[in-house]
């Protein structure tokens, strides 16, 4: 049987729940914990937001394939949701999952799959996981949104797509972007959810008004 590797974020429907300043979600009539953010700049294909210091749950996962590596990754990030961990403490769903990709010199890339814990102090995951805890300063990210299924033969394209754009309408500001090398996915829906999905492109970057990080 193959592992659902988003099965703890049962999207049916989405919706903001508020303005710029927050990123929870509403699920089937339920909030979802969501790291908040505020909107610094919008434009029609893409925005940019300040986020907050939060806390993540990563499983770095070496490997070829986004796909693949996102499942393997969030394998044993479900296992430490529902209670492997040293306070053995079950969590409530978050969104979104996160894949980031780090492309190396060679032929092997670095997937760190995330997972968002709405917990100032997160328990230390138990130690055959191989997971950490990062805790993220507050940061300015790119954001640009894509339906679909996020797969292998797509994200590339959309991350050329979200780095045009901003070559387009920031082109003669202060705005740097921290790598180009590396990008993240973020994926808010169940696999077993076809219809009405909500994807994003994530790179980090600094503009007037964001810390540097």
């Amino acid at each position: 049987m193959e592992f659902c590797w988003v099965s703890m974020i049962l999207l049916v429907s989405y919706c903001y729940l508020s303005s710029s300043s927050s990123s929870s979600l509403v699920q089937s009539g339920l909030a979802v914990d969501s790291p908040q953010y505020t909107l610094v700049r919008s434009e029609s294909d893409f925005e940019i937001r300040l986020y907050g210091e939060s806390s993540w749950v990563t499983a770095l996962v070496r490997g070829n394939s986004f796909r693949n590596s996102t499942k393997s990754g969030f394998h044993r990030l479900y296992q430490y949701i529902h209670g492997a961990n040293v306070n053995s403490i079950r969590f409530t769903m978050t969104a979104p999952v996160l894949t980031s990709i780090i492309t190396p010199q060679t032929n092997v890339s670095i997937y760190l799959v995330r997972t968002y814990i709405a917990s100032e102090s997160p328990p230390q995951p138990n130690p055959e996981l191989n997971l950490q805890i990062d805790k993220w300063r507050s940061h300015c990210v790119a954001v640009r949104n894509f339906p679909g299924f996020a797969r292998d033969d797509n994200v590339d394209k959309e991350v050329e797509a979200l780095l045009s754009s901003l070559n387009k309408h920031l082109t003669g500001t202060t705005t740097i972007i921290q790598d180009k090398s590396s990008y993240t996915i973020a994926q808010y829906n169940a696999s077993r959810h076809l219809t009405g999905r909500l994807n994003q492109v994530w790179i980090n970057v600094t503009v007037p008004g964001c810390p540097a990080y």
